[in-house]
């Protein structure tokens, strides 16, 4: 008897988990969705991609990026809900700053029945801005931000909280 798993036997066996990743600019949310990435039948979802190829041209600013970010989110769901439900785990590398974001989030762990996981990198601004320098300087980045656009949106972070549900793990 072969010993193998089959493809199809390693997805019956892992129920498919949505990684969700929340922190600020800079917090290491893209390097953590990529090592997250290496477990099998896993897929990293990665909203700066997407926007990068998709919207370039229009995001001049951050009201730019909460209207591109809104259509690529109603477009991308009900593909991520086909992905988990046929077995397959996701990494959203989408910021789950806000509770509207995580409100968003949970629709997709209800519709697709996936078990879930919010890592909440929970970095102080400091470090996340030295890093944010260091990115923009080395131009690695789909995206530039300058701090001032750093503080504006870190003032729409709201960390997650208990009565959210979520299966939370942190990362400091």
């Amino acid at each position: 008897m072969n010993s193998t798993a089959s493809p199809e036997n390693v997805l019956q066996a892992r129920p498919a988990v949505l990684h969700i990743l929340c922190g600020k600019i800079a917090s290491g949310k893209s390097t953590l969705s990529a090592q997250l990435a290496k477990e099998p039948c896993t897929v990293v979802l990665n909203e700066d991609q997407w926007l990068a190829h998709l919207y370039q041209d229009e995001m001049q600013s951050v009201a730019d990026y909460v209207h591109c970010s809104a259509k690529l989110r109603q477009a991308i769901a009900p593909h991520a809900i086909s992905l988990l439900r046929a077995g397959v785990s996701l990494v959203l590398d989408f910021p789950a700053n806000t509770v509207a974001n995580r409100q968003w989030m949970k629709r997709l762990i209800t519709e697709s029945g996936a078990d879930h996981r919010l890592h909440y990198l929970n970095v102080p601004e400091e470090v996340c801005k030295a890093r944010l320098r260091t990115r923009n300087q080395a131009g690695t980045h789909q995206f530039s931000v300058t701090d001032e656009q750093f503080d504006l949106i870190s003032r729409h972070f709201v960390a997650p909280e208990p009565e959210e549900d979520f299966n939370v793990i942190q990362h400091g």
